[in-house]
């Protein structure tokens, strides 16, 4: 499997205006100043590694009830609606990946930049 890191960048990276910050083993990416999601590797020692990012509202809790082995609530985030996707498992489907990804970034992003994407 290729670093997970780098297949998110690269999903996250061609939406407009979109920026990667790393820090350590976490990266946080950005629009306009605003994350839209959020790359954790073993985050508060959950030994995850994994991707955190807006969901509409109750769609994070169909998720992790639908396919809890695969979904998770994540630390500090999960109560505001975000929902984890954890990168760690022996198959992860990059188009859900892909989904998610810009969903949040609808979600966060400005109106008027969250309009300009398919």
């Amino acid at each position: 499997m290729s670093d997970p890191l780098d297949r998110l960048s690269a999903i996250a990276l061609e939406l407009p205006e979109a920026k990667r910050e790393v820090g350590g083993r976490h990266a946080t990416f950005r629009v306009r100043g605003r994350t839209f999601t959020y790359f954790l590797d073993d985050h508060h020692g959950d030994g995850i590694v994994g991707l955190a990012a807006k969901a509409a509202a109750g769609v994070a809790e169909t998720f992790i009830a639908d396919a809890p082995d695969r979904f998770y609530r994540p630390a500090y985030l999960g109560h505001r609606g975000w929902v984890g996707l954890r990168l760690d498992t022996a198959t992860v489907d990059w188009n859900e990946v892909t989904g998610l990804v810009v969903e949040s970034y609808r979600l966060c992003a400005p109106k008027s930049l969250a309009r300009s994407i398919a």
